[in-house]
């Protein structure tokens, strides 16, 4: 569902996709002195909250496979207006979900828990943030949150 279908339709409940990558199943328990203590399970949690303050409904995958997070990618071009992901290491390494975004068109926002650009050099570029509408770092779970009230409201109000 592009924007312009999003805003042609206003009855029909806006679907966003939170894709997260690789080891984020381990939050709250992989290095808590860079990821904090807050599990994924929470961050679901605290996604669907503000997501049912916001009129929307998530679509939340999580997985540890590059080419799942590719399908997932194809798949929310056709069921979902925008999507928040956090790429994890993939941020820096995958071509193919840099193709996908790219492919598909679909508006998003990357999130990333720690200020990237605070840690090793690898980690200062990412491969997907080009193709997006932007990005969100170092503010820890509430980036999420933040990426999710800016993504709605850019759909919704342009």
């Amino acid at each position: 569902m592009g924007q312009k279908e999003v805003k042609r339709n206003k009855a029909m409940k806006m679907k966003i996709l939170i894709l997260h990558g690789p080891n984020l199943n381990l939050l709250g328990e992989r290095e808590p002195e860079i990821y904090g203590r807050v599990t994924l399970a929470e961050i679901n949690r605290r996604l669907e909250e503000t997501a049912a303050e916001l009129g929307v409904e998530l679509k939340i995958v999580q997985s540890n496979y590059e080419g799942a997070l590719v399908e997932e990618v194809h798949r929310a071009a056709k069921e979902c207006a925008g999507i928040v992901l956090n790429l994890a290491a993939y941020t820096h390494t995958s071509v193919a979900l840099r193709d996908a975004l790219a492919a598909v068109g679909i508006p998003g926002i990357e999130v990333h828990l720690s200020n990237i650009y605070a840690r090793e050099d690898f980690r200062w570029r990412s491969l997907t943030a080009p193709v997006l509408m932007g990005q969100i770092s170092g503010l820890g779970a509430d980036g999420y949150l933040w990426a999710l009230r800016a993504l709605v409201k850019k759909l919704t109000t342009g």
